[in-house]
């Protein structure tokens, strides 16, 4: 198997107070003071406290705008060429600088053996993947692959790929990053998909360096995967390509298909991975959305406090989609080594994505 020795994290520069970004949707979304009311509770009630975004408009005066027209009426509103525009310029040097911080003070960027880039929110080719090996001075022969367009679950996906790297090649040393920059596909009209997107996600960059088992490099040893698909949410969860930017849809279904099939999907991971629920230290669960959580506590019957770190980079981040269960088991990970027991840690991580499919892991730190 495998394990994860290092995990660092990178948002960009501009931080976003949720207040000021209800102040930028309730101009694009609101036509009354009755929707306006109604926005101002889902914002308050979101779980959500800050948020970072590539683009500084959301806490600027009109005349101040960057990325969106500086008109009354945010006309005309960007398209897709310019949203692809801002991703080619920002997520490369987002995702170059985080990989460099995972990487500093465990091997030089030549031992990189194998890279995996993770992104839902840019495409194009050539792609990130060739941007961030030329801006690393890579070899051109260097293992690489790209996980695209599956979602907030892609970095457990990206996980297994790296699991079967590290087998097949003991010498390896496999760097996954997930970059997203969700909020360069806001949308202008008014739906409950818009909405909710607007309200939830963020931008950010996850990077992992993952080793054999037999590296000396303490870290998260990888034990096992598995993966389901609900059919029955395929409509309730989608990410589309349109003229106007990717489209979301999150429908307010989808919490309680994660609360009708998260218990089973646990019981069948844990199964397999031969662990029984009461032996989990750690959850380290995508934070969709905060009735996302409560919906997973229902089903599993935990605590509050059992998911305080899914909780915190809520509040802290935002949903960044891919990156964000990477977020949460790296504050997993700090307090492992700051408690320093010297016993074994089992962790479970989950994440959930269009299809609806969920993805998960069970892990241990020793």
């Amino acid at each position: 198997m495998s394990k994860i020795v290092s995990i660092a994290t990178g948002v960009p520069t501009f931080k976003h107070h949720q207040n000021d970004i209800l102040s930028f949707a309730d101009n694009i979304h609101c036509e009354t003071e009755t929707d306006s009311r109604k926005l101002k509770f889902l914002y308050h009630q979101s779980g959500i406290n800050t948020r970072y975004s590539v683009i500084p408009d959301y806490s600027l005066s009109a005349d101040q705008r960057q990325f969106y027209p500086r008109t009354e009426d945010l006309e005309p509103f960007p398209n897709l060429e310019k949203r692809m525009e801002w991703y080619d310029q920002y997520a490369g040097p987002l995702s170059v600088k985080t990989i460099r911080d995972c990487i500093e003070n465990k091997i030089g960027v030549a031992e990189i053996t194998h890279l995996i880039t993770v992104s839902c929110t840019g495409m194009s080719a050539p792609g990130i993947d060739l941007e961030i090996i030329e801006a690393l001075n890579l070899p051109g022969s260097i293992f690489r692959t790209s996980v695209n367009f599956m979602g907030c679950y892609a970095a457990i996906h990206a996980l297994k790929i790296a699991d079967a790297l590290c087998i097949a090649d003991p010498l390896a040393n496999v760097i996954i990053v997930c970059t997203e920059l969700c909020t360069l596909h806001f949308q202008k009209e008014h739906s409950i998909d818009n909405i909710t997107s607007t309200l939830l996600f963020a931008d950010g960059c996850a990077a992992l360096l993952v080793q054999n088992n037999i590296s000396k490099l303490k870290g998260i040893m990888l034990k096992s995967f598995f993966a389901d698909v609900s059919f029955r949410g395929k409509k309730d969860m989608s990410w589309q390509l349109s003229s106007k930017g990717f489209l979301m849809t999150l429908s307010g279904y989808v919490p309680e298909l994660v609360k009708e099939d998260f218990n089973q999907l646990v019981n069948k991971a844990l199964s397999k991975a031969a662990i029984e629920k009461e032996a989990i230290d750690y959850w380290c669960i995508h934070p969709g959305g905060k009735k996302i959580l409560q919906c997973i506590r229902q089903s599993l019957q935990l605590n509050e406090e059992d998911l305080c770190y899914s909780y915190d980079v809520l509040n802290e981040y935002g949903n960044m989609s891919s990156p964000t269960i990477l977020f949460v088991l790296q504050k997993i990970l700090a307090d492992i080594e700051k408690k320093n027991t010297g016993k074994q840690q089992t962790i479970f991580g989950a994440a959930f994505g269009p299809g609806l499919t969920m993805e998960t892991f069970t892990a241990v730190y020793d």
